[in-house]
């Protein structure tokens, strides 16, 4: 496996997993994050779309922007790095849909755990804001690579 990759999938895949390493301990281990271990019996989730951006949003100034920015902005900049690395590191990956999938599943993963530990909560608002990052990083991932295959046509130009 490791044979037929190039020099900038490697490098995709130690960013990768440190970025799969950072996210794992700010979902469940951050305690500025507010994931001490606790112990709860019932399941905490929400299966109504919207509905925590919603009150993110409606109560900014009780909660303070700081908590509606961490909780919708946060979402979506958390899986940036996904959908911006997946193409680099998988040929499936440039593939638009194949990379929003991917997101989408690593985010379910995610809140299924959250759920299923009882760290944090299932939301499908989460899912969503997750989702869309991993878009938007694949979005930066082709405009970085057109910008490399501009820069390469203008530099052959040159010679």
């Amino acid at each position: 496996m490791l044979r037929n990759t190039t020099r900038n999938q490697k490098l995709g895949w130690v960013l990768f997993v440190a970025y799969l390493t950072l996210l794992v301990y700010f979902v469940f281990f951050a305690e500025s994050f507010g994931r001490l271990p606790e112990q709860r019996d019932d399941y905490a989730y929400n299966l109504e779309l919207f509905k925590e951006i919603k009150r993110f949003y409606c109560y900014r100034e009780q909660l303070g922007m700081k908590a509606f920015l961490l909780n919708v902005v946060g979402n979506v900049v958390a899986f940036i790095p996904c959908g911006f690395f997946l193409p680099i590191i998988s040929r499936r990956g440039r593939r638009w849909y194949n990379t929003i999938l991917l997101g989408f599943g690593l985010s379910l993963c995610i809140e299924l755990v959250q759920l299923v530990f009882k760290v944090g909560s299932f939301d499908v608002d989460d899912l969503l804001l997750n989702t869309l990052g991993g878009a938007v990083g694949y979005v930066g991932n082709r405009l970085v690579q057109l910008v490399r295959v501009r820069r390469k046509k203008l530099g052959k130009k040159k010679t």
